[in-house]
C-alpha cells in the first residue's frame, strides 16, 4: 500500500510548504494555505495506446532533425487565426481566460462548429449535454464531426479521447478537472496542476491542439498556480465590458507567433461576430467639432488601430486636482502633465483632468502620447483640433516628440480612413520610405505641435 503524503498549498499562487503557514512567502497573502493529500501511485497514462510507441520518446542529433514548417489548422476565424500567429499549430495547448459570462464557451464552441472538416471533441464540466446543445442551436451551425462529452474525471476524458481520437479537444474548464492520481478537490492548486501536466503529454506525445478554458481571480490574473501559464504554449485574455458590445481577445503569451496580438468581436443573438476593421467602431461618428478629442494611430502586435482620445480638463472645484484615466496609465498622464506645466507654462496644477480612451479599450503603446497631450491642450484651450487629423509620437520629459516604430503602417491606417493630415515626428522621416496621399507634418517639440495647432 502505497504512502499518502500531506502538503500545504497557498490557494493564492501555488506555493508548495511541508507545514502550514499564516503568510504565504510568495504573494504575502495571508491565510490561503490549505492542506492537500498528495498520492504517490505510479502513473500509468490512460491515453497511450501500448501497441504504438510514443512520438518523440528516443533522443536525437540536432543535424538528424528534418526541419519542417510547423504545420497549423487554419480556422474560419480570422481574428483566432491572428491572436494565434496564423492558426493552431498541432501539439500545441492554448489557456484561455477570461471573466464569468464574458463568452468564453461562446466563442470556442463557435469557432469548433465551424470547423466542420476535422473531428473535435468539447469537454465540459459545467455544463449539461442539453444547455450546451441549446446554445449550438443558437449559432445555426450544424457539424457532423463535432463530439460533447460531459465529465470532469480525466480517466473517463482519456478513454472518450482514445476512442473517438479527435483532430482537436477543447476542455472547459480546467477547474472542474480532477485526476484519480491526487486526492485533494477539484478546481485546487495541486489539482489544476496535475490536470494540466496530464494535458499538456497527451497534446505533445500525441500531436493533438488541446484549448483550455480557465478561471480567473477577483485580481484578473488566471485563477490556479502560476506555472500554469508556463506549461502552456499561447495565453490568451477574453475581456470587455458587460455593458458594451464589444470583446477583445488578446495574446499574453504565444510560443508560435506575436505575444501582443488583438482580435475584437462583437456580441450579438447569434453569437460572436469578427470586426475586421476596427478603427471603425474606436472613432465616433460626431456631426461638430469638439473640443479635448484627439485620433491616435497606434499598434496592437502586427494590427495598426486608430483610436479617439478623449481628455476633459476643468477648474479644480474642491482644491484638490483629480486624475481619473480609463484605459490608460496613470502614472504616463501624470508624467504628461509635468511636461505640459515645465515645458509649456500650462497650469494644469489647478485642474481636475479626465482621459478616457473611447471604445473601452486598454492602450499601452507610447505612440499615443503626442494625441493624448494635443486632447489636454485642446480641452485646456477648449479649442477643437483640425478636422481629419490623427496624432503619431512619443512624448519626452524634455517636451520633444520621439520616433516611434512602423511609422508606415500607421500613416496607411490613417490614410485608408480617409485622414488628411497626420502628425509625427520628425525623426521618422527616414524612416518613411513609401508615398502617400495623405499630408505628413512633421513636428521636434510640443511648442511647435502647439503653434501648429492652436
Amino acid at each position: 500500500m502505497s504512502k499518502n503524503k500531506t502538503s500545504f498549498f497557498c490557494q493564492n499562487c501555488g506555493t508548495e510548504s511541508a507545514k502550514w503557514q499564516g503568510k504565504c512567502p510568495s504573494c504575502h497573502s495571508w491565510n490561503s494555505f490549505v492542506e492537500e493529500i498528495v498520492q504517490k501511485d505510479t502513473k500509468k497514462e490512460l491515453w497511450v495506446d501500448e501497441k504504438e510507441p510514443l512520438k518523440n520518446s528516443k533522443s536525437k542529433k540536432l543535424n538528424e532533425i528534418i526541419d519542417s514548417e510547423t504545420r497549423r489548422i487554419i480556422t474560419k476565424d480570422k481574428e483566432l487565426n491572428r491572436v494565434l500567429g496564423g492558426g493552431i499549430v498541432e501539439g500545441s495547448v492554448v489557456l484561455v481566460a477570461g471573466e464569468p459570462g464574458i463568452g468564453k464557451s461562446t466563442l470556442f464552441l463557435q469557432a469548433c462548429l465551424q470547423m466542420n472538416t476535422i473531428s473535435t471533441l468539447y469537454i465540459s464540466g459545467e455544463e449539461s449535454l442539453q444547455q450546451i446543445k441549446m446554445r449550438a442551436d443558437r449559432l445555426h451551425l450544424p457539424n457532423e464531426n463535432f463530439y460533447l462529452l460531459t465529465s470532469t474525471e480525466t480517466q473517463t476524458i482519456f478513454n472518450e479521447i482514445k476512442k473517438i481520437k479527435p483532430d482537436l479537444v477543447v476542455i472547459d474548464s480546467i477547474q472542474t478537472l480532477e485526476s484519480s492520481f491526487i486526492e485533494s478537490a477539484p478546481g485546487s492548486v495541486s489539482q489544476v496542476r496535475e490536470c494540466t501536466a496530464e494535458i499538456v503529454r497527451f497534446a505533445k506525445a500525441t500531436n493533438t491542439p488541446v484549448f483550455i478554458i480557465g478561471h480567473i481571480t477577483k485580481e484578473g490574473s488566471i485563477a490556479g498556480p502560476k506555472v500554469l501559464e508556463h506549461m502552456v504554449d499561447t495565453v490568451l485574455q477574453f475581456e470587455g465590458d458587460r455593458h458594451y458590445a464589444y470583446r477583445i481577445l488578446r495574446t499574453t503569451k504565444n510560443r508560435f507567433g506575436s505575444g501582443s496580438e488583438l482580435g475584437i468581436y462583437e456580441m450579438s443573438e447569434g453569437g460572436l461576430r469578427e470586426i475586421t476593421n476596427p478603427s471603425e467602431i474606436l472613432i465616433s461618428q460626431k456631426d461638430d467639432l469638439l473640443s479635448g478629442i484627439a485620433i491616435a494611430a497606434t499598434m496592437e502586435g502586427a494590427r495598426p488601430l486608430l483610436i479617439e482620445t478623449q481628455a476633459l480638463v476643468t477648474h479644480a472645484v474642491y482644491g484638490t486636482p483629480q486624475r481619473t484615466v480609463s484605459g490608460f496609465d496613470l502614472r504616463r498622464l501624470q508624467l504628461l502633465l509635468a511636461v505640459l506645466e515645465k515645458r509649456g507654462g500650462f497650469h494644469f496644477g489647478v485642474k481636475d483632468v479626465f482621459l478616457n480612451m473611447a471604445g473601452g479599450i486598454k492602450v499601452e503603446d507610447p505612440a499615443i502620447d503626442l494625441a493624448v497631450t494635443c486632447a489636454l491642450l485642446s480641452s485646456y484651450e477648449d479649442k477643437p483640433l483640425p478636422a481629419l487629423t490623427c496624432f503619431v509620437g512619443e512624448v519626452g520629459l524634455s517636451g520633444e516628440v520621439r520616433a516611434v516604430s512602423r511609422i508606415e503602417q500607421r500613416i496607411a491606417e490613417a490614410e485608408k480612413l480617409g485622414f488628411v493630415q497626420i502628425i509625427v515626428s520628425k525623426y521618422n522621416s527616414k524612416s518613411i520610405t513609401s508615398r502617400f496621399k495623405i499630408k505628413i507634418q512633421f513636428v521636434s517639440t510640443i511648442e511647435e505641435v502647439y503653434r501648429i495647432l492652436f
